[in-house]
């Protein structure tokens, strides 16, 4: 990757972050963990994969992105917010009565392409949007991001069956492999391992990343361009809570906000991370 862009996308990744903290803590509830996991991701997808039209957020040859695991809206929401759809002080606002930004993603908010928040469902719906646009002969490409832990539901198999057989190969899954659920370990909750070898067997193309490198992630993208009459499955190895030390790899974070003091020191560990990546 080009170093310059590289640096780029690591600020705005750390912005990000910023946001999804900020949005948790003045809502006083949300998911804060996962939707650290996948900030790095969803800053490479607006950013610098998909195309997207902050001015036109409804341009009929937009790409399309679905966020299957719902309940890590503040990450979608901050994305949305720095790459211009609506204002970043519209983060604070998160899940209050009345305000634009709820608990899990809706179409009337500027570059949702979905409402989404139970599990197994936004894959399904990403699948028929990849069907809709083959039909049509449109050339847009359908991302969706589902957690770990709900590839338990069986719903999300069904998806995966339907894809291989219709040959998506402009579906995009990718799973957000923190080992970490509401209820603990996935592989103690109900273990979905082997992932890989589940998805090759549904008869995708499936790719490992890690979740945290650019470099992966752009590697990663990229093979799953090239891919011809399948759909790709992309595995990425992530960290939940990551780029607060307290939030990391700590399943206590899944589903709670910070108090004031745990705020602060993640915006302090956050706005270091930020100061040095800007020196």
């Amino acid at each position: 990757m080009d170093a310059k862009l590289k640096k780029q996308l690591e600020i705005t990744a750390c912005k990000v972050r910023l946001g999804i903290i900020e949005g948790v803590y003045n809502a006083k509830s949300g998911h804060p963990g996962g939707s650290l996991s996948i900030a790095d991701t969803l800053t490479y997808l607006y950013f610098a994969k998909m195309n997207v039209y902050p001015d036109k957020p409804d341009e009929k040859d937009r790409d399309r992105f679905v966020l299957s695991k719902g309940h890590t809206a503040p990450a979608l929401y901050s994305v949305l917010a720095n790459r211009g759809f609506f204002s970043v002080e519209e983060l604070k606002s998160l899940r209050h009565i009345g305000a634009m930004l709820q608990g899990h993603p809706c179409i009337t908010i500027p570059g949702v392409d979905m409402s989404s928040g139970s599990l197994g469902q936004g894959i399904s719906v990403a699948c028929g949007m990849a069907l809709s646009a083959k039909i049509s002969n449109d050339t847009y490409k359908v991302y969706t991001i589902l957690g770990d832990g709900e590839i338990q539901e069986g719903q999300v198999w069904e998806a995966a069956m339907f894809a291989a057989h219709y040959k998506l190969d402009n579906l995009v899954a990718v799973v957000d492999n923190n080992g970490l659920q509401i209820d603990g370990n996935i592989k103690d909750v109900m273990s979905p391992y082997p992932i890989v070898d589940k998805f090759r067997a549904f008869g995708w193309h499936v790719i490992e990343m890690d979740a945290h490198d650019f470099d992966s992630i752009e590697a990663a993208f990229n093979e799953a361009e090239s891919i011809c009459g399948q759909p790709v499955a992309i595995i990425q190895k992530s960290v939940k809570g990551k780029g607060v030390s307290f939030m990391e790899n700590n399943v206590s974070w899944h589903g709670t906000a910070p108090n004031t003091e745990q705020y602060e020191q993640a915006k302090a560990e956050l706005e270091a991370a930020l100061k040095a990546l800007e020196a």
